[in-house]
């Protein structure tokens, strides 16, 4: 299991991992919800350097991309190009499989990036700490659940196949407890604040996977950083309109 904690976390963060990579890598899916509470708790740390909150606001932001390498940003406009620049199944897995950001991919990565800034801004102002680690962890689950409800999408075998291939009902399960009970203890002073923030994240990951399995029929890498960076960006969204309301 501890090589399976290996890949997942090579495979989401730049951080360096001494050992060897799991045989089967559908099983790093159990240790996504792991990771990204480290992640989200690293993040969550940047917005504490400074006092000058826009600042702050953009180092939890650009932290995130830096922490992983800006995958889960390029698959979104990856997505963004393929979808919206493909009139047919196969054009739209070319494009995606494109290194090259068109400018749907741009304009995606470019109002994404202003929401999360905004979104975050107003967490920071609200001391809502715990709601920038929900978005980062919940992402991690959308991930999960995205790759075990959805086939892989290509004919061919793509850097995602072997997370996908093997992928099922028993990572949807234990990842969803598992990061149920992060949630409680991130939120055991406000319980309340679930019900902002899981709905949006259920949200971000049934857009993604109808979109997704309506133009390519399945997913891709691609498709599962695109529904990272949009969970992430719907509960920090959902988290700064609950926070807002009670402070």
């Amino acid at each position: 299991m501890l090589r399976s904690l290996v890949t997942a976390l090579r495979t989401l963060t730049v951080l360096p991992v001494p050992g060897k990579d799991t045989e089967t890598f559908s099983n790093s899916l159990f240790w996504f919800p792991v990771v990204g509470l480290l992640l989200g708790l690293l993040q969550a740390a940047f917005g504490h350097f400074l006092a000058w909150k826009e600042l702050s606001a953009a180092f939890v932001v650009l932290g995130g991309i830096a922490l992983t390498r800006g995958m889960h940003a390029d698959g979104l406009a990856d997505m963004a190009d393929g979808f919206w620049g493909g009139r047919t199944r196969e054009a739209a897995l070319r494009i995606m499989k494109d290194p090259n950001v068109g400018s749907f991919g741009a304009i995606a990565l470019s109002g994404m990036m202003l929401l999360k800034w905004i979104a975050v801004l107003k967490l920071l102002e609200f001391r809502a700490f715990e709601v920038i680690v929900a978005g980062v962890l919940l992402a991690r689950l959308v991930q999960v659940l995205l790759a075990s409800s959805l086939p892989y999408a290509r004919r061919e075998v793509g850097t995602a196949h072997s997370f996908v291939n093997g992928a099922g009902r028993l990572h949807i399960v234990v990842t969803s407890v598992l990061t149920l009970f992060f949630l409680l203890l991130l939120f055991h002073t406000d319980h309340y604040a679930l019900l902002a923030v899981i709905p949006a994240a259920l949200a971000a990951g049934l857009v993604t996977g109808v979109l997704s399995y309506q133009k390519i029929g399945g997913v891709t890498g691609d498709v599962l950083g695109a529904g990272s960076e949009l969970t992430e960006v719907f509960v920090w969204i959902a988290g700064a309109v609950y926070s807002g309301s009670y402070s």
